[in-house]
């Protein structure tokens, strides 16, 4: 099977061109124009790329459904502080020592984070659904470059390429931020982390 466009060889069942980008499946029937004979159809793809602003919504969306299961490992993180918190010990003693007792705590609660978000992200993307809650709703779906579900390891490799990179200190939130950026720019509307794992997300029309 080839891609009409650019002739690439395409793998059987593809939707996508990997080389070009062409949709070769899916359309939708859409009546004609006025004017046009009875019975005639224009057909328009069903899909297209998701453009930064859609990816944007979608994220703040998945914020805040993660953050309902992992609000109360926080509280109860905090809560444990408090003892120490509030001991003269603590307050009158050195502060490195408070700082070292408080930092294994912010590095627990980094932890959690990252394996929740890691499961929620890799896990959706790479299921029947090919997205999280936010993208399902603002109807947008994961891909691999031939339009094909991607596996578990993709989306994993999608998630640490992308979010899990930006936990780390320093450089990470400047590095999730170019990635997100890219999208806006691209010629497929692909981060940075879509690029590393070889996926696309796309938007229904």
């Amino acid at each position: 099977m080839f891609c009409s466009k650019c002739g690439a060889n395409m793998a059987e069942g593809a939707s996508f061109c990997a080389a070009c980008g062409q949709q070769v499946g899916g359309v939708a029937v859409a009546p004609g124009a006025v004017g046009s004979p009875p019975g005639y159809v224009a057909a328009r793809p069903t899909v297209a790329y998701a453009g930064f602003w859609l990816r944007v919504v979608a994220a703040f969306i998945d914020g805040l459904i993660l953050a309902i299961p992992l609000v109360p490992f926080y509280i109860a993180i905090f809560i444990s502080m408090l003892p120490q918190l509030q001991s003269r010990d603590w307050q009158s003693g050195n502060p490195f020592d408070l700082f070292s007792s408080i930092m294994p705590r912010i590095f627990l609660l980094g932890f959690i984070y990252l394996i929740g978000a890691w499961l929620y992200w890799g896990l959706m993307e790479s299921s029947s659904w090919q997205a999280t809650l936010g993208k399902k709703a603002l109807g947008l779906t994961v891909t691999d470059l031939e339009g094909k579900r991607p596996t578990f390891g993709r989306t994993s490799g999608r998630f640490f390429a992308g979010r899990g990179a930006g936990m780390f200190p320093y450089l990470g939130g400047l590095y999730f931020f170019i990635s997100c950026v890219c999208a806006g720019f691209t010629d497929k509307k692909q981060a940075l982390h879509d690029m590393i794992a070889s996926c696309l997300v796309l938007r229904k029309l």
